[in-house]
């Protein structure tokens, strides 16, 4: 790396930052890697540094990467904005990774999600909502969701639930069994996700599982660490 990239990026301080994080070293040496990259195209192509760069800046360089690269590069590049505390550009660097990831993600059949009544989504599959992302597609809004539930003949109360479990489904490992849990355990939004921490989001759950005798395992601290970061990272597109 130059010594003028190496002016325009903390690369140790990331590297601490990754690793009091929990990042192995080869995941944390591979991540400030990513970041170097960014800064030495920002350096050549921009004349800026990575530190210094702006929004148009990032989506330039995002229009010479593939899709592949678009995932990896983005994730360094908002874990790496996050570090620096500049949280308008690690939004949209988690924003840009999220649409690349979305146009490769497998639709989740809502049939799969637990609790699910058979005869609401019978009514609901009448009108071609079979998926998750059918689902918010449909019922984002206050106003689709009324319209909706007027034509399918199922209760207001019914979509917004299947909306929100729609809504969760986004984060990566909460599925149908996942996403009920955390449903009924009182979390039932991207919003309310961000706004646990970790541990305390990890205690509540595993009570709630002991205290309703609830079909499923509480999840592990590493797993409730991710979800919680990723819901502070996604977009919200439900409009409650």
């Amino acid at each position: 790396m130059s010594c003028k990239v190496g002016r325009t990026m903390d690369e140790e301080g990331f590297r601490q930052f990754l690793e009091m994080a929990g990042k192995k070293q080869h995941v944390a040496a591979g991540l400030v890697n990513q970041v170097q990259v960014v800064a030495n195209y920002m350096a050549n192509e921009r004349q800026t540094g990575v530190d210094a760069a702006k929004g148009q800046d990032i989506q330039a360089y995002v229009e010479t990467l593939t899709q592949k690269e678009i995932k990896a590069r983005m994730r360094g590049l908002m874990l790496y904005y996050m570090f620096r505390g500049n949280a308008s550009l690690a939004k949209l660097a988690g924003d840009i990774r999220e649409q690349e990831i979305s146009k490769t993600r497998q639709s989740f059949n809502l049939h799969d999600v637990r609790g699910v009544n058979p005869e609401h989504m019978a009514k609901i599959e009448a009108h071609g909502i079979k998926s998750a992302e059918q689902m918010l597609a449909a019922g984002r809004t206050k106003k689709q969701r009324e319209a909706l539930a007027k034509a399918a003949g199922v209760p207001i109360e019914a979509i917004l639930e299947l909306v929100k479990l729609s809504d969760l489904t986004r984060l990566p490992g909460v599925k149908g069994i996942r996403a009920r849990l955390y449903y009924d355990a009182g979390v039932d939004s991207i919003d309310k996700m961000a706004g646990w921490e970790p541990e305390a989001l990890r205690v509540m759950v595993t009570e709630y599982v002991e205290r309703t005798r609830f079909d499923g395992i509480p999840p592990l601290p590493k797993e409730v660490s991710s979800t919680v970061a990723y819901a502070r990272r996604l977009p919200k597109v439900v409009e409650l």
